[in-house]
């Protein structure tokens, strides 16, 4: 029968586990895609304006997770699965995670001001979030804490950060000379809705008592769970159409910038770097933080029996707890920072040499063939999340282009992914996916990856 104690701390595990994760090593600074000017607004472009179809120009997901895969609790190899599920407790550890992603771009366009600037526009909505593995509260949930005499269960595990918000945003890239392109990118963030807690602290202890069997203590408990757009007038906004109009122009505003670069070292060898997200967001309408501060100890409960005046243990237990540890709700608003990203590549191009027509009539030589490395990180709660990705770029012809990639990160050491661009006239497709050596069995992998989107280009 399925131990449901065990298998309740992972259910939250798995629904996130279906989510998203953010790098896009192959649509970074591949075939000049629009696209690629979020990731660095210093990306070289090579035409006179873009206009992405609306809700179809521009859509992401990726799914990861680091410890354990669906296929390590359900896999049919005639063990239990609640050994099973006690195996994937057991291994996990408190720098596990699950983090996701989403991205959908409503509207995404571009316009070339003169032959050294471009101008770039639009608007995405975002759903992002990360959550640690709080080891010691799941073991003190799943197993209590009878068989961890004197163990500290640590408090500071507890982190988790989630958002969905709309982001507006307004781009120009610069060509200073033949060699040098330089970019930024103004963003207004609207938050529909955000859930954190970070910078936890305390313990719980449980140790041999002397009026009772144990005694118990609480140290210098700091709890704080902060959540903005969740709850209005004390009870849960359950309205998607709320959430949506939120995400444009909402209560709960901020402001962010990108930067990035593209220099060519020469006509083969290219650099490129850019950080993106580097902002914050303001929270102060429909507010409600939960916090615990202080420390408190007790040695359990001495029940005793009076017909004449019944007593209610637990209310006395509630109510002196409160007394002695400040606890509750409160509004205040208050900061939360956006997850900072950091790309950084570097290409050789070699092969064939062809010329391409330029949005000013001359001609361009380029390479069919390039390679090259690339670095991404992200800025999380216990540090940052570092991948390294191996490319190899493929021009068919001056319309179509390919990508391959191969990538190390916190959820693999064999992320093979491919991408294409393709041009039929005006009108551009191009699709990326994640991780394909995994496809025949997507729920024994830990990362997995779609891009895809459908844009007008005009040369």
């Amino acid at each position: 029968m399925l131990n449901i104690k065990r298998f309740l701390p992972l259910l939250f595990l798995f629904i996130l586990k279906n989510s998203i994760s953010q790098n896009k090593q192959i649509l970074y600074n591949f075939a000049e895609l629009p696209q690629t000017l979020l990731l660095n607004p210093g990306a070289e472009t090579n035409y006179k304006f873009h206009i992405g179809v609306p809700l179809l120009s521009g859509f992401s997901s990726e799914f990861g997770s680091t410890g354990f895969t669906v296929t390590d609790i359900f896999a049919n190899n005639n063990v239990s699965i609640n050994d099973k599920i006690a195996n994937v407790l057991n291994k996990l550890t408190t720098r596990d995670h699950v983090k996701f992603n989403f991205q959908l771009e409503v509207l995404n366009g571009g316009f070339r001001y003169n032959d050294d600037t471009y101008f770039s526009f639009g608007f995405y909505q975002e759903f992002d979030g990360i959550s640690y593995y709080p080891k010691d509260l799941i073991t003190l949930l799943n197993e209590g804490n009878s068989a961890y005499l004197n163990k500290n269960f640590n408090f500071s595990q507890i982190r988790y950060k989630v958002d969905a918000l709309g982001v507006l945003h307004f781009g120009v890239t610069k060509n200073v000379n033949e060699k040098f392109t330089i970019g930024g990118r103004f963003k207004v963030y609207s938050s529909a809705l955000n859930m954190e807690s970070t910078n936890n602290t305390g313990t719980f202890t449980t140790v041999n008592g002397t009026n009772n069997i144990y005694s118990h203590y609480l140290n210098n408990v700091d709890i704080n769970l902060r959540t903005s757009g969740l709850v209005k007038d004390n009870e849960f906004i359950d309205k998607t159409g709320t959430y949506l109009g939120n995400t444009f122009f909402g209560s709960n505003l901020g402001i962010g910038l990108d930067a990035g670069f593209t220099y060519n070292i020469s006509n083969q060898i290219q650099l490129t770097g850019s950080i993106t997200d580097l902002g914050f967001i303001k929270h102060k309408k429909n507010i409600k933080n939960t916090f615990i501060k202080g420390s408190y100890s007790f040695d359990g409960i001495e029940f005793g029996y009076d017909e004449t005046n019944s007593t209610n243990y637990w209310n006395e237990l509630d109510q002196d707890f409160k007394e002695k540890v400040p606890s509750g709700d409160n509004q205040d608003s208050y900061i939360s920072w956006r997850p900072t990203k950091f790309n950084a590549s570097l290409k050789y191009s070699f092969g064939q040499k062809r010329s391409k027509e330029c949005y000013d009539n001359t001609y361009k030589d380029f390479y069919r063939n390039a390679m090259g490395v690339q670095l991404y990180s992200v800025f999380r709660p216990l540090g940052p999340q570092l991948a390294l990705t191996g490319f190899f770029e493929k021009s068919l012809s001056e319309k179509l282009h390919a990508k391959l990639t191969y990538t190390v990160d916190d959820y693999s050491f064999y992320n093979i992914g491919a991408g294409f661009s393709a041009q039929i006239g005006k009108v551009n497709f191009y699709g990326m996916v994640d991780n394909i050596a995994q496809f025949n069995d997507i729920a024994a992998t830990n990362n997995i990856s779609l891009q895809l989107g459908i844009n007008l280009i005009f040369n």
